[in-house]
């Protein structure tokens, strides 16, 4: 099978699994990624097929949105299997999928990813900050009922996956402080470190305006 068929394949195979999601996690966050995976792609030389697979397939087995991980991870190796991935292949694209999520920073080892898991990762994370990403980080809170800010609770610090995953000890507002406005100094490629300066500051303005005006003082 050729290379354009099997990415296409992917997007299909992603599209059935990811376009019905309601918490910000949808088929329009995959391809805003994809969109920035081009143009990351447009200044560093990796394998397209590994990263577009990564890319569609990076939130179909994701452990904060499905009951089985593992199950959904052997339904991508089968899948990708049919159309003629090789097992070298699979296991590169799993890898990545399985190890680019900001709660694999928060391990004592955090894993290394390759070039394409570099690209995919910076496109997840830019797409998670910004514009689209305060109305994401808004309406995944709202899907899990989080209280939207609460002043006697301070952001939290030095957390593992556990604590972090915990969203009854979570703000949307500490969601910021506590990962958001991290990224930008965590992105892997230069296209991705100058793309995330401007949404950066953007999420710093809205959080400057949000207080203020919770402190009725705007």
């Amino acid at each position: 099978m050729e290379l354009r068929q099997q990415i296409q394949k992917i997007r299909e195979f992603a599209y059935g699994k990811m376009h019905n999601d309601a918490t910000g996690h949808n088929f329009d966050h995959i391809e805003r990624v994809i969109k920035s995976v081009n143009t990351i792609l447009l200044t560093e030389q990796a394998d397209h097929l590994i990263t577009y697979g990564a890319a569609y397939l990076h939130d179909v087995a994701d452990d904060k949105l499905v009951d089985d991980p593992d199950k959904l991870e052997q339904e991508i190796a089968n899948f990708l299997k049919s159309i003629e991935l090789t097992d070298q292949q699979i296991d590169e694209i799993l890898y990545i999928t399985h190890n680019l999520s900001f709660s694999k920073t928060l391990s004592q080892n955090p894993p290394k990813l390759s070039l394409s898991g570099q690209i995919v990762q910076d496109a997840d994370r830019l797409d998670a900050i910004g514009a689209i990403g305060i109305i994401r980080a808004i309406y995944y809170g709202g899907v899990n009922a989080q209280v939207i800010y609460d002043p006697k609770m301070k952001p939290r610090t030095n957390m593992d996956k556990k604590e972090y995953r915990n969203l009854k000890d979570e703000t949307i507002i500490n969601h910021f402080y506590e990962k958001l406005i991290k990224l930008r100094a965590m992105m892997n490629t230069e296209t991705a470190k100058k793309i995330a300066d401007g949404r950066h500051e953007f999420m710093l303005q809205f959080l400057d305006e949000f207080k203020g005006e919770w402190n009725g003082k705007k």
